[in-house]
């Protein structure tokens, strides 16, 4: 979730986990036999291949062959408009995983007519060229009929109402537009041209800045996208963060803290928000969010937030040439009538008063840094971000050689140097 410093921009980077979806045969006179079971599956395996290759290929008529004639023409028109809007996106990997066993009954859903209807889990395995080191899956709720003997994709909303839905990517939503450089690509939608063209010029010094910072230890390729829509920001980003005043955030699919590995990592920017920054906030704003894709792997859920976000900060802040307290004017602002005597909680980087917890926690990295030197703050994130609040103590006592209590002690010394 992003907000807003002044003339400056930063985010809370937020991570997206996807739930499995279960399948579905309904318990009616239509459900075949057990031992027809696995032809049923054979056949609707053999459809979603047929699909893949197709979206490889780029072969519309094979991705629309297997739609249910008798399907909705609405449904029929949005999946030929999905494969157009495909058609510049750099897809590596696109692949239907083959349905299991799972099974959820149908019978409260109305059902189209047909001699048989199946909605096995499926999940959409893919991966973008550049940025994606492994692919990334996705539920999709689909819906198959079986008519005069053949399998049929027959709709990807039936199962809503029993709280099924089907991911949806920036090519579900509109043509897909690509400008790509060293360091990634940006994706966005007619009408988008003009902040893709701006975000494209900063990604490639955004990822140089960030490495220099965090090393050579990430995939270093971003894929920024840009949506064109309320609608699609909530497909991307969820309810909870696609918001009107929320620049930009940093998603992931999963993340595997044993190999400490991201799939699916997107920075998502608003266009109404982002599209409004000066040049040197976009600059901030995109090295605050690839600092997150960067450092995810990293990173446990429940680790201190003035840790991850003032770092990302920290990197989005450096060599900006500017001064504390034009980077920091509430924090300036709170230091003229009494200084901060306790880290930020996370509840802090919540609600009204988000604003002054981002600022105090980029002033608490920025003195670090200046105590431990860069090297030393990188190391000691990577402690603390791997650990929850109750063990920071512990985590600072073996690296600064002193607890919470003695870290408040020098920040505000620090913050009454640097806010005079």
């Amino acid at each position: 979730m992003s907000r807003f410093r002044g003339v400056l921009a930063a985010l809370v980077a937020v991570t997206l986990f996807a739930g499995l979806v279960t399948a579905v045969v309904p318990a009616t006179p239509s459900t075949p036999a057990a031992s027809a079971a696995p032809a049923r599956a054979d056949a609707v395996r053999a459809l979603l291949d047929r699909r893949a290759r197709a979206v490889l290929d780029r072969d519309e008529p094979a991705f629309t062959a297997d739609l249910d004639p008798l399907a909705d023409a609405g449904f029929r028109q949005r999946q030929r408009d999905l494969f157009r809007n495909l058609a510049s996106v750099p897809v590596a990997e696109w692949e239907y995983l083959a349905p299991g066993r799972s099974e959820t009954d149908l019978a409260e859903l109305d059902l189209p007519a047909a001699d048989e209807a199946w909605a096995p889990d499926v999940r959409l395995s893919y991966r973008l060229r550049g940025v994606d080191v492994e692919p990334s899956s996705q539920d999709m709720a689909y819906l198959f009929t079986r008519r005069d003997g053949r399998w049929y994709l027959n709709s990807d909303t039936a199962l809503e109402p029993l709280g099924k839905r089907t991911w949806r990517g920036p090519w579900d939503f509109a043509p897909s537009h690509v400008l790509a450089g060293a360091g990634g690509f940006v994706l966005s939608h007619p009408g988008g041209e003009v902040l893709a063209a701006r975000v494209l010029a900063e990604l490639d010094g955004a990822v140089t800045a960030v490495t220099e910072v965090w090393g050579q230890a990430w995939a270093r390729q971003v894929a920024v996208l840009i949506p064109a829509s309320p609608a699609e920001m909530v497909a991307l980003v969820g309810p909870g963060f696609a918001t009107g005043a929320i620049a930009g955030v940093a998603v992931a699919d999963r993340v595997d803290q044993a190999t400490h590995t991201a799939r699916g990592q997107r920075v998502v920017l608003n266009p109404d928000s982002a599209g409004a920054l000066s040049p040197l906030a976009l600059r901030v704003l995109l090295r605050h969010e690839i600092t997150h894709v960067a450092a995810r792997g990293e990173t446990v859920d429940g680790a201190p937030m003035w840790v991850l976000e003032g770092f990302a900060d920290y990197v989005g802040y450096r060599r900006s040439d500017v001064p504390p307290p034009k980077a920091a004017p509430l924090l300036a602002a709170r230091v003229r009538q009494s200084l901060p005597d306790t880290l930020p909680s996370d509840a802090d980087f919540r609600g009204a008063g988000m604003e002054l917890a981002y600022q105090e926690a980029w002033s608490l990295n920025l003195y670090l840094a200046s105590t431990l030197g860069e090297p030393g703050l990188v190391a000691l994130y990577r402690r603390l971000a791997r650990v929850r609040a109750s063990e920071v103590d512990g985590v600072l006592l073996e690296t600064t050689g002193g607890d919470g209590a003695a870290l408040v002690r020098g920040w505000r010394e620090f913050l009454r140097r640097s806010f005079p």
